[in-house]
């Protein structure tokens, strides 16, 4: 039996993938072999015992702590492009709400509730509602930072609307770039993009390099009247740099996903309140990618989506799997198949792979390796962890 911890509320979708004949799955399960969890925090301290693998389900990882995790070997995986379309959507109300003051709108006529006479409540609402006149988005520039599974679906959805789309990203994959729509016009820097976007949303990871990448320097490149979108992360934006851009009239609206003090009630300000995920959905989509990311790692040790190790795919075979995580290191592989060769034993088949400081090896062999063997492998000094898993 596998043991799964979850924390957070798992769509049930996600949690019927287990089966109950192989996993036991709950909030109380002590010494897992996965956890998978939404936005709870993870402590260091529980990534000992059996555990292997941590799955969030969700893009971000900020709340797992990732290099921990990879000096204990412990895989973590998240779930890229499975709630794309919920923030996608998201992202293009931000679009028509930051162009045409509908909240403002709205609040207006629900303070004429007590008038009684609609000849008098239209006249009001006639009179006033050049107050919450906007602008169309139709030709206007959107410039999308970050063109991953969201700012593809973002980019394609505002050519839709009759945008020109500018795109910026130094990281682009080659997946990402065949997503892209041919009609985005790429920018070599973010500077650039800024100088020509009337909105600029922001679709990139909270990573060292990203922390801030919206500075003051990135905010004096805007358009007079730009408008910045946030559906990333907080802390991508620089916050004093932001406070300042909107206080000097630099920045005409900031709409972000992320509430912060300060800048809370701020008459240029719209705020949600982590709305990003927050559909059935992409809840469901999340928790069926992460489970099957599990069970596939847990039952056949291949990775798929892993922030910290590589992907691996190798075809189950006859006999039975080992799956051995170690420092990557010159000469670890040679290692492993001596011991192996000394305990008679037949490699059928093998793929190493790694991924900055660690290595990932699953090697299907003929006989079934006993505790001696697994006990020899994990002695090889910069060996992290040896799984043993059944064949077909």
């Amino acid at each position: 039996m596998h043991r799964i911890r979850t924390y957070n509320q798992i769509a049930a979708r996600g949690l019927e993938r287990f089966s109950r004949e192989r996993y036991e799955v709950g909030g109380e399960i002590a010494d897992p072999d996965g956890i998978l969890l939404r936005s709870h925090k993870l402590a260091a301290n529980v990534l000992c015992g059996r555990l292997c693998a941590v799955a969030r389900a969700g893009a971000g990882v900020n709340n797992v702590p990732v290099e921990r995790c990879t000096e204990a070997g412990v895989v973590v995986f998240n779930t890229p492009g499975a709630n794309a379309n919920s923030v996608k959507e998201l992202v293009l109300a931000a679009l028509l709400l930051s162009s045409r003051d509908m909240v403002g709108g709205m609040a207006y006529v629900a303070s004429l509730a007590k008038v009684p006479d609609a000849a008098e409540l239209n006249a009001l609402v006639e009179a006033e509602k050049k107050r919450f006149r906007g602008r169309e988005l139709y030709g206007k520039s959107l410039g999308v930072v970050g063109l991953g599974a969201i700012g593809s679906l973002v980019a394609r959805s505002a050519l839709d609307l009759g945008m020109e789309v500018l795109g910026y990203d130094p990281a682009i994959s080659v997946d990402a770039a065949w997503r892209l729509p041919s009609e985005v016009r790429r920018m070599e820097n973010l500077p650039s993009l800024c100088a020509r976007s009337d909105y600029v949303s922001l679709h990139v990871p909270l990573l060292p390099e990203t922390e801030g990448l919206i500075s003051r320097e990135a905010l004096r490149s805007f358009r007079p009247g730009g408008v910045l979108l946030n559906f990333a992360r907080e802390p991508v934006v620089d916050r004093t740099a932001l406070i300042t851009a909107l206080d000097e009239g630099r920045l005409a609206s900031y709409v972000a996903d992320f509430p912060m003090p300060g800048l809370v009630g701020h008459p240029n300000v719209r705020f949600t309140p982590h709305l990003g995920a927050s559909t059935r959905e992409a809840e469901e989509n999340c928790a069926v990618m992460a489970a099957n990311q599990l069970i596939a790692f847990l039952e056949t040790g291949n990775i798929t989506n892993s922030v910290n190790f590589p992907s691996v795919s190798l075809e189950p075979s006859s006999g039975h799997r080992l799956a051995i995580t170690n420092r990557n290191l010159a000469g670890m592989l040679g290692q492993m198949t001596t011991v192996l060769a000394k305990h008679d034993i037949n490699i059928i088949d093998m793929l190493n792979k790694s991924r900055a400081e660690v290595a990932y090896n699953l090697l299907d062999i003929e006989a079934a390796p006993d505790a001696a063997l697994v006990a020899e492998l994990n002695a090889i000094d910069s060996v992290i962890n040896v799984r043993v898993l059944n064949g077909d």
